[in-house]
């Protein structure tokens, strides 16, 4: 009995001896490596970039951080920071967030490929007492010129509400470049010319921007140096005509049920509110969805000479027409036309403009039954108030092949047409767009000049 005792007893030192060691032991000679978060926008340093680099260990705590920038044989100190504490009890700091100024002209680093390397280690017993390591390289370029931009096409006349095109060609890979139109961009694309440093961008003055705009070129490099290039351009200044709608109880009695599910109303909500929240609220979401799709284009031109407008069809309204609403003789809204409307016989045959790929198919709004077709480098056409559509998304379409019927379908008073074109995120005036002789000067005309030389 007493021989168990003994046992037990020895036991119980042994466990309250080699428990706390062991503990100790394992938290000295942790083995989780430190944890290093680099933020850097891209793999180019441009002439000042700033890098934000967290380092953390939850375990034992930071030991020590070290970044250095290798080029050409050369290595230049960005950071040595030394985590003082006493190793038996482990570091103070267990994470830390440092902001570091890179300027290679400063440090005497020129242009080119280089190595970023950071160590990191923590007051971990491991490694002879040295502590776990973490080693980062990060193979990166110094780029602290800003991209060359060279214009080719030479003339750039617009009319307020118009487009036209720019075809210019850039000195290095830019993520980003294109068209500055005040505080519009228009982006440029590449992939018609062979060169795949050339590149076309169609662009709009919206009907509200008078001939004080400014329009220039500007690029962006993988490293962040911007490039501004003057344009030679001319603005021609548009009056837009001015339109009044009445809105009659019966309009509101036949029209409105379309827009319950769009917006819904309840037993307080007036026909007459209900109108001004669609004409108003889902006029401008219907805006933005449009607006959308025009910044996914595909880098083909499928579209080829004049757009086709409706056979035998009248203008009913024109792109830009400033609408004054009334309502028994009061003003109560006012909105902007940003199509032109063409009407012939009820449902009669509407045909592509030009030839593309179909992006949208369905109910808009405002615009009912919708078909917009993608023609190429940002530029779409939008077919509207359809009484029934054929074609399907993502199908390719040819000049003058059916895809709906004309209707009344959305906010349309009477059977007829809403046809738009929309370049990025701009509706410009579809009338140049019918023209040959516009299109010959415009765009065709800059695109053979540009093949030719």
């Amino acid at each position: 009995m007493k021989t168990k005792t003994k046992y037990h007893f020895v036991a119980l030192i042994c466990f309250i001896l080699i428990v706390p060691i062991a503990w100790f032991f394992s938290t000295l000679f942790e083995g989780e490596k430190p944890s290093v978060t680099l933020e850097l926008p891209s793999l180019s340093i441009k002439a000042s970039q700033e890098l934000s680099i967290s380092v953390s260990d939850t375990k034992s705590g930071m030991r020590m951080v070290w970044i250095g920038l290798y080029k050409d044989g050369k290595e230049v100190v960005l950071l040595d920071k030394d985590f003082q504490s006493p190793e038996y009890k482990g570091g103070k700091i267990h994470k830390e967030t440092f902001k570091i100024k890179i300027e290679p002209g400063k440090i005497g680093v020129s242009d080119g490929k280089a190595i970023l390397r950071i160590v990191a280690r923590d007051f971990s017993w491991r490694e002879w007492w040295h502590g776990n390591k973490t080693y980062i390289e990060k193979n990166i370029t110094i780029d602290t010129m800003a991209p060359e931009i060279d214009i080719l096409s030479r003339v750039h006349n617009i009319s307020q509400g118009g487009a036209a095109l720019a075809i210019y060609r850039l000195s290095e890979p830019c993520p980003k470049s294109g068209i500055c139109v005040g505080k519009n961009f228009f982006p440029g694309y590449s992939g018609y010319f062979k060169d795949p440093d050339i590149f076309m961008a169609f662009f709009a003055l919206s009907y509200d921007k008078g001939p004080k705009t400014e329009i220039f070129v500007k690029a962006t490099d993988r490293a962040g140096n911007n490039a501004i290039a003057g344009l030679s351009y001319y603005i021609k200044k548009k009056d837009f005509r001015k339109d009044v709608i009445n809105i009659s109880d019966k309009f509101l009695d036949y029209k409105m049920p379309e827009f319950e599910i769009d917006a819904p109303s309840d037993s307080k909500t007036s026909v007459l509110d209900k109108f001004l929240r669609i004409n108003r609220n889902l006029r401008q979401n219907n805006h933005k969805q449009v607006t959308e799709l025009g910044q996914k284009t595909d880098n083909v031109l499928y579209w080829n000479g004049p757009f086709q407008r409706l056979p035998k069809s009248a203008n009913r309204a024109g792109f830009a027409d400033h609408r004054t609403y009334k309502y028994k003789g009061q003003i109560i809204d006012q909105q902007v036309h940003l199509g032109i409307d063409l009407a012939s016989v009820a449902h009669s045959p509407v045909p592509a403009s030009n030839s593309g790929k179909v992006v949208f198919t369905g109910y808009l709004g405002i615009y009912g039954k919708t078909v917009i077709i993608d023609h190429g480098f940002g530029l779409l056409s939008m077919y509207s108030h359809l009484s029934s559509y054929n074609a399907q998304k993502d199908q390719l379409v040819s000049k003058g092949e059916i895809i709906g019927r004309t209707g009344m379908t959305g906010l349309a008073g009477g059977d007829h047409l809403h046809f738009g074109i929309l370049i990025h995120n701009t509706f410009a005036n579809p009338v140049e767009w019918w023209d040959a002789t516009w299109i010959k000067n415009n765009i065709t005309g800059k695109i053979n000049d540009v093949k030719s030389r």
